[in-house]
């Protein structure tokens, strides 16, 4: 795979994360301050984090323990945290 263009993918992925999570940040936001968040929606997003860095951490040591290259590397340890944001966001839009 072209390097160059690996990295191109990497940074569109990240951006379309990075929009998923501020989409995510908002309407959280906006059912904590009308008082319509439960509690067990309250529990999973604040346990989401740690799980998520733990799988992304993991996927990443097994990507560069296989000799991959930076670049999938990267791919690997972003993947976790893009797929939870999609997920939040299809979840939340109801």
């Amino acid at each position: 795979m072209n390097m160059m263009f690996a990295w191109m993918k990497i940074a569109s992925s990240y951006n379309q994360m990075m929009l998923s999570a501020g989409e995510v940040i908002v309407r959280r936001t906006m059912m904590m301050a009308s008082g319509t968040m439960s509690v067990p929606d309250a529990m999973s997003m604040m346990m989401e984090k740690d799980t998520i860095y733990a799988t992304a951490s993991e996927r990443a040591a097994v990507a560069m323990a296989s000799g991959a290259d930076p670049a999938r590397i990267t791919a690997a340890a972003l993947k976790p945290y893009s797929t939870k944001t999609h997920s939040n966001v299809r979840k939340l839009r109801g």
